[in-house]
């Protein structure tokens, strides 16, 4: 072959490399979420749903999916503009291949939800509630439906989208997530994280005294969402959360909302919490 037929052919050959990596990525690999084809799962359609469980599965529970999709939208005065697409695994091996995450459940920006055989085998036992962890990931499925990929991938305030989530699901005070109060002595202990510094190089280097990092961060942003309907109501928490939608201008949004900057806010959230 000459260099001339080289250069004709190797684009092509270049181009179908990639096609067959992206196409066993989705079946098989990390992209599975984010494929229309899912073998060696079964498909449920439900009028609010869409449910596939992987064979060896012991997930039953369809009837109690849909009115958790109605609690979720009554709890954001949001409605759902897609069926979310809920993925119950089996195996922890194909779990671990075909996501992005070793947690018990992770929602994705597509409306697609994968929950891991741990959880569903803790819930089975006792140990976490299938209903709470459900609502709290549906929660981000929500969100990520009225907000457009730049803003879902790469702007919208992670600590307001776990905050809000662990609020209405009312998460605070079960499994592993400390109550209020809780939280609120854990803070007056001097434990405390930015909500600008979460998921950043930043909060790696914070001395936290807490039993569990995250589940301590997460309930802390939830008092945040509480401490901001509480005071300030539930009318401008609207304006805020929606306004958070359709901006990536965070400080100057809550700025319009509540006439004061985002760390007056905090201070007067420490205040609240020391007094």
């Amino acid at each position: 072959m000459n260099a001339r037929m080289l250069r004709r052919t190797l684009p092509a050959g270049v181009l179908l490399i990639l096609l067959l990596v992206i196409s066993y990525q989705l079946v098989w690999g990390k992209l599975f979420p984010y494929s229309p084809v899912r073998p060696g799962f079964t498909r449920h359609d439900l009028a609010r749903a869409v449910v596939s469980v992987e064979e060896g599965s012991p997930f039953a529970r369809f009837a109690e999916i849909d009115s958790l999709i109605v609690g979720v939208e009554q709890a954001h005065g949001l409605t759902f503009t897609a069926r979310p697409h809920i993925l119950i695994f089996a195996d922890s091996s194909s779990y671990l291949r075909r996501s992005t995450t070793r947690a018990r459940f992770c929602a994705y920006p597509n409306g697609s939800l994968v929950v891991s055989p741990w959880a569903v085998r803790e819930a089975h036992e006792g140990t976490i509630s299938m209903e709470i962890y459900l609502s709290h990931e549906l929660s981000h499925t929500l969100l990520y439906q009225h907000m457009d990929a730049v803003n879902a991938y790469c702007w919208f305030p992670s600590w307001f989208m776990e905050g809000v989530a662990v609020y209405n699901a009312r998460q605070m005070g079960t499994s592993w997530y400390p109550s209020r109060e809780e939280t609120y002595r854990l803070i007056r202990k001097g434990n405390f994280v930015p909500p600008d510094w979460f998921g950043t190089s930043r909060e790696d280097g914070l001395q936290l005294t807490v039993p569990y990092r995250s589940t301590f961060a997460y309930s802390e942003f939830a008092c945040l969402v509480d401490h901001l309907i509480e005071q300030h109501g539930k009318e401008k928490f609207g304006q805020y959360m929606t306004g958070l939608l359709s901006t990536y201008r965070h400080d100057a949004l809550f700025q319009d909302v509540y006439g004061m900057e985002f760390e007056a806010f905090i201070e007067e959230f420490k205040a609240h919490v020391n007094h």
